[in-house]
């Protein structure tokens, strides 16, 4: 496996790593050709456990041997490692990398909302989120508390940004999700939505008719705007978490976690 000292990103091969913005990494144009950066042994773990693969690796000198062994013992032998000293790595990416290393991983083909949401009970629908920190707290959410898929507006972020991937500790990889179009093509997937918002006609995600639906689509939106009225208009619930204290709102993240559990399918049968 070749081991390649680098002084600049600018160098062919290394730029992956630093100087291409996430939309060239995306490649819309060619989308067969995407990339995307997990950073983190722990992280790019999750990745390759999941099927993602690595095209080329960037690490500190030290992790060859430490950190990042039993990850360049799976990969392909041909596949490039970029490396130098923290400190100029730090500046040639413009962030010290978490536990020093990164890998450039080709983009999965997309799936459609038909292949993912299948068998799924339950749906978590992120709608205009632009936040990396917040998507990425999501995904680790719906991870953990038992979503079976996230379909997001095509104005959300991309899960498979750098620092969302981080965030989520590798759970992008874990959940399959994709892109939709509009709210309305849950209802011909079979999902009964609810929207989280505070409206005149909001109930509380305690409301027993909400655990009784065997297929619910769960719709969260950004915390300055919230969702649009049609969204709210179109759905069949719109839900509201109880506050204490005279707090209005939570942070989206926060408040998804919450809907999640509340909401989980297996609290049908339970």
């Amino acid at each position: 496996m070749p081991v390649i000292e680098i002084t600049s990103l600018s160098q062919p091969g290394a730029d992956i790593f630093g100087t291409l913005t996430e939309a060239q990494l995306r490649n819309r144009l060619e989308p067969d050709k995407g990339i995307f950066i997990a950073e983190s042994p722990k992280v790019i773990r999750v990745a390759m456990d999941a099927g993602h693969e690595p095209l080329a690796l960037l690490c500190e000198r030290k992790h060859i041997t430490g950190d990042a062994a039993d990850i360049i013992r799976r990969c392909n032998p041909d596949i490039p490692i970029y490396t130098g000293d923290r400190t100029l790595l730090a500046s040639l990416t413009g962030y010290v990398l978490t536990r020093g290393v990164l890998c450039a991983m080709r983009r999965p083909a997309p799936k459609t909302p038909e292949e993912i949401c299948r068998e799924a009970r339950r749906v978590a629908v992120i709608h205009g989120v632009v936040d990396t920190t917040n998507i990425g707290a999501i995904f680790r959410s719906a991870a953990a508390l038992g979503i079976d898929a996230v379909l997001l507006t095509r104005d959300s972020c991309d899960p498979l940004n750098r620092r969302a991937v981080r965030v989520s500790m590798g759970s992008v990889f874990l959940v399959p999700w994709t892109w939709i179009d509009s709210i309305g093509q849950l209802r011909g997937l079979g999902f009964r939505t609810a929207a989280l918002a505070l409206t005149d006609r909001s109930v509380s995600i305690e409301a027993p008719v909400l655990k009784t639906e065997p297929r619910l689509a769960i719709i969260m939106g950004t915390e300055g705007d919230g969702l649009p009225a049609n969204t709210l208009t179109e759905s069949d619930y719109v839900v509201r978490i109880p506050m204490a204290h005279g707090v209005d709102s939570l942070n989206v993240a926060a408040a998804s976690a919450v809907a999640f559990w509340e909401l989980r399918a297996d609290a049908i049968s339970s």
